[in-house]
């Protein structure tokens, strides 16, 4: 077991770690740059070095023991320490030096994704010295994230509200109400009556939507999604009707795949925000993001 980590342990942390991410020995010798037996005699160092055996390898595969899966967070923690003490060490005397994790949900609008850019190019001229860090995760695992502390700001659409964290609207989208070119409503496409769609099968999101609560149908949801991609599938299956952003819907309209059943009476809006933990708990760099980020809100508002 590690009695003081060296550099040598760093670096057989790290072969080890390529390991797991190529998913076997064999298919890190292209990451690494160097042979097998090399990589498997720096492997069977490390496990001597801890004292118990990280992974299985041979002709079954290549599969990670229960303390390999532990190692492998703990490892990952540790690389990202010493990155960001480097990064610290480095930059003593600048204003704004460490990390800044942030969590989006998949499939920005378009024109929201250019402000969140342009919000970042406004922290870049800053007097910083920081490691962005961007992952996407549905809203629930954001708000867990943002919760353990694992990101400092999470972007996206939550559909409820926990009492220790804080949200500001940032950007909205319209959904509207759309069938696939094999639905019966299809040639109607645009004057197609709430009454007419109800009385055909609809896709509907699993979770709570309050924003459209009006627009939900009173009957026939026979399938239920969790995410827009999986709503899209199902609408172009051409059996069900259902409501898509229209940034998401646009190329399939383009392509006469969809179409909008009425966009004047069947659309709803909602609202995404940015989420943080308390202003008691943010750092200075997270503050001077929220700074860029309305900034950049403010601008594309007055243009």
């Amino acid at each position: 077991m590690f009695s003081q980590l060296t550099d040598i342990d760093l670096r057989l942390i790290r072969v080890f770690l390529a390991i797991v991410d190529a998913g076997g020995v064999s298919s890190a010798q292209a990451t690494l740059n160097v042979g097998q037996s090399t990589i498997s005699t720096q492997l069977a160092t490390l496990e001597t070095r801890l004292g118990y055996r990280l992974c299985e390898r041979g002709r079954g595969g290549f599969r990670l023991s229960p303390r390999g899966e532990q190692f492998v967070d703990a490892a990952r923690a540790l690389l990202d320490a010493v990155e960001s003490f480097g990064v610290e060490a480095r930059n003593v005397g600048r204003k704004l030096v460490g990390t800044l994790d942030i969590g989006m949900i998949g499939h920005t609008p378009v024109s929201a994704s250019a402000r969140i850019s342009e919000a970042i190019g406004r922290f870049r001229s800053r007097d910083q010295s920081v490691r962005f860090s961007i992952l996407v995760r549905s809203p629930g695992e954001l708000e867990e994230l943002l919760l353990n502390g694992r990101i400092q700001i999470g972007i996206g659409y939550f559909w409820h509200r926990v009492p220790s964290l804080e949200y500001t609207e940032i950007f909205a989208e319209e959904q509207f109400a759309y069938c696939a070119k094999g639905h019966p409503l299809f040639k109607r496409a645009g004057r197609v009556t709430p009454a007419q769609a109800a009385a055909h099968e609809w896709a509907w999101r699993s979770y709570p939507l309050p924003e459209a609560e009006n627009a939900a149908p009173a009957r026939n949801v026979t399938a239920v999604a969790d995410n827009m991609e999986a709503v899209a599938m199902l609408v172009l299956s051409g059996h069900h009707l259902g409501y898509l952003p229209e940034h998401f819907a646009a190329p399939f309209v383009e392509q006469g795949l969809l179409a909008a059943l009425d966009p004047a009476l069947m659309r709803y809006r909602v609202a995404f925000h940015m989420v943080t933990r308390a202003r008691r708990q943010r750092t200075e760099i997270v503050e001077a993001f929220l700074d860029d980020m309305k900034a950049a809100h403010a601008v594309n508002a007055n243009r």
